[in-house]
């Protein structure tokens, strides 16, 4: 199944969450935080300015996002949990 998200929404595969600890203990998975970071799957065709065109996003499918805790709703598609967000809610892109 695909979803092509509207306007400026992004759809986002989270990173997985963190299972150690940098000292190798294991995380119970109700003290795993939830991921603020993931990768871009589809991206809308932007806003509209006053005279109806679209405003390009600043993202592209395939980046690497940052992004707000608590923001997006998340979807189950083809049984895997993704994240949709408005592009507001992205605060930026990781570059290596």
């Amino acid at each position: 199944m695909n979803l092509k998200p509207l306007g400026d929404r992004v759809l986002v595969k989270p990173a997985p969450k963190e299972e150690k600890t940098a000292s190798g203990l294991y995380i119970s998975s109700g003290a795993q935080e939830k991921p603020q970071q993931g990768e871009v799957i589809a991206v809308g065709p932007g806003k509209r300015n006053k005279k109806g065109e679209h405003i390009p996003l600043d993202v592209k499918v395939g980046d690497q996002v940052l992004y707000g805790k608590f923001g997006g709703n998340e979807v189950k598609l083809d049984g895997e949990e993704l994240l949709l967000l408005r592009a507001e809610d992205i605060y930026g892109i990781l570059e290596r």
